[in-house]
């Protein structure tokens, strides 16, 4: 059975009115053209009008308005200060310095001169005016970079691990994630036409769009490589993940896990954190059907009905593994082989420098929370400026917001290193175990859906607790924290150490015990909480920690033996 013989009984022959309104307005849509063009062209107001703001998603961009002057701007009965973030498609996160140098150049003339490495391996635009958003594309397009389907009812960014060390296997995986995202983004011409003026070609034979139909996926759907034993993509918070297994140091294939996912609702039982199932092994040739197969399943039975459910985790445990496994084997025509063995022993960065099996220099930078601008301390954007002027290799965005200088001549180290130091760079990896394994999602001032601080909140959270750590002479002790301004989990915080997830402005959930290679799925310990209280129990689980721990163990491990975390589901969890 080919991919166009599949089953599309939830395309648009289903009768619109058992759908979501999504569906109707992606069925309506023509191919994701909407309005949009004419909505550019608007000057009473600097927003877009009705569905076009959803339909921009599958370009790539968010509307969004400034949160910090919305009340002020009420009062004075003005529109909120729209702008939009743009997300660039950059498949397993690699660069070169000149696309670097495009994005500096685009940050500083229309996005607030900031730029924004994301937990998805890319960067963002933030504070992109209406009237901005063509030049920033096609400013984009002049570096071979776009912004299709980085966000939206497709499949995502495609992730793929950073192991410096490892050169020649992350090129052959690199290759094929990058090979994934070119394949699976939407085919429609409407993005060409509407950013960069092409007129609409002729209607083929065939569909506009032969794996997406009218309506696309029910839900976004995210795909993942990641190479043993550094689990730096978090494997098992993808739709689709694809495991290297390497035997006799070459690529041999891929195990493949399916239907994981961080989002969830508070208050509703119904949705939840699931980590991935691993279901087979594949050969290395056989990534591009299989993504295909995969994405078909979810395409033809995920939930197109109840929007809160329709993401890829929910249709694998409603219709139950062995049925899921099954379907896409018979749009594969093969039977999985079984999983081979594999085991993860992390899921950070390894900072500073680091030597590839083929001899070239790699210098991992640590970026909090992915914000580069100049800030008062450090002129970080002017810094990374220099850096991609004189580096004649790649960088890496890694998925923990860090930055690789990546492909360094053995010869053309001193220069860069000389170069780190001087701007002051180097300073950055500094900081305890905690810091160095931080993460936070973007949250306010700009995201709509943010209930709570977070990127500006975290680093002085974790200053308090850093306090505590010292006292007990842990301040080294690697220990993964990660904060979101929603429970939508952005940040993968479900499999995080220490996780804390927005309720309200200052209050907070938080979560202990998950795994530290990203394996297990943490438990909510205090609900709707504020710094006192987090700080009071994250005192006394520390110290038991410090006196009680079992050597070489995490502290993710120690909460759940020591009866800190009363409940951990290894596979999903229900909180509320």
């Amino acid at each position: 059975m080919t991919l166009l013989e599949t089953d599309r009984s939830h395309d648009i022959s289903q009768p619109l009115e058992r759908l979501s309104a999504d569906e109707t307005m992606k069925a309506n849509s023509n191919q994701l053209r909407g309005t949009i063009a004419a909505g550019l062209e608007a000057e009473l107001t600097a927003a877009v009008p009705g569905d076009d703001i959803k339909l921009m998603k599958f370009h790539g961009l968010y509307q969004q308005d400034d949160r910090d002057i919305r009340d002020e701007r009420r009062r004075q009965k003005l529109e909120p200060a729209y702008r939009f973030m743009a997300r660039v498609r950059l498949p397993g996160g690699v660069l070169s310095p000149a696309q670097w140098l495009k994005l500096d150049a685009l940050a500083r003339a229309h996005a607030g001169e900031a730029l924004r490495l994301t937990t998805r391996q890319t960067f963002q635009l933030h504070h992109v005016h209406k009237k901005d958003l063509r030049p920033v594309m096609q400013g984009l397009h002049d570096v071979l970079l776009d912004t299709k389907a980085a966000c939206g009812d497709d499949a995502r960014g495609v992730m793929a691990s950073i192991n410096p060390e490892l050169s020649a296997l992350h090129a052959e995986v690199y290759t094929l994630a990058r090979a994934v995202s070119d394949h699976a983004i939407p085919k429609t011409g409407a993005y060409r036409e509407i950013w960069y003026g092409e007129e609409r070609e002729q209607p083929g034979d065939g569909p506009e769009e032969p794996l997406y139909g009218r309506t696309y996926m029910p839900r976004k759907f995210k795909i993942g490589f990641v190479i043993p034993p550094v689990n730096d993509i978090d494997v098992y918070a993808q739709d689709l993940g694809f495991i290297a297994i390497v035997e006799n140091g070459r690529l041999t294939g891929f195990n493949v896990a399916v239907g994981g996912g961080m989002g969830r609702t508070d208050q509703a039982p119904k949705t939840y954190p699931r980590l991935a199932s691993v279901i087979g092994f594949i050969p290395k040739d056989k990534v591009i059907e299989t993504c295909d197969a995969v994405m078909a399943v979810q395409r033809d039975y995920g939930d197109r009905a109840d929007r809160s459910r329709a993401r890829f985790k929910y249709t694998v445990d409603d219709k139950g593994l062995d049925w899921i496994r099954a379907a896409i084997e018979d749009r594969l025509g093969f039977i999985l082989a079984p999983a081979r063995a594999y085991a993860f022993t992390s899921n950070g960065d390894t900072l500073g420098w680091q030597r590839g099996e083929d001899g070239r220099e790699h210098f991992t930078l640590r970026i909090q929370n992915g914000r580069v601008k100049n800030f008062e301390a450090l002129a970080l954007l002017d810094g990374i400026r220099t850096i991609a002027e004189n580096h004649r290799g790649q960088f890496r965005v890694t998925p923990n917001q860090n930055l690789v200088i990546a492909n360094i001549a053995p010869e053309d180290r001193p220069q860069i290193e000389a170069l780190l130091t001087t701007l002051g760079l180097d300073r950055l990896n500094g900081g305890s175990g905690l810091r160095r394994n931080s993460m936070a999602c973007v949250a306010l001032p700009t995201c709509g859906l943010a209930m709570a601080e977070s990127e500006r909140y975290l680093p002085t959270l974790i200053g308090k607790i850093e306090d505590i750590l010292d006292a007990h002479g842990l301040a080294d002790e690697p220990i993964t924290i990660r904060m979101t301004g929603c429970p939508n989990g952005c940040a993968r915080p479900y499999i995080a150490e220490i996780a804390l997830t927005g309720r309200a402005p200052g209050k907070y959930n938080l979560y202990l015990g998950g795994g530290f290679a990203g394996q297990r799925l943490n438990k909510m310990v205090l609900e709707n909480v504020a710094e006192p209280a987090i700080l009071d129990l994250l005192g006394g689980v520390i110290a038991d920690f410090a006196s009680k721990r079992l050597p070489g163990e995490h502290f993710g491990d120690f909460a759940i033996r020591a009866g800190h975390v009363a409940e951990v589901t290894e596979g999903r969890h229900f909180n509320d």
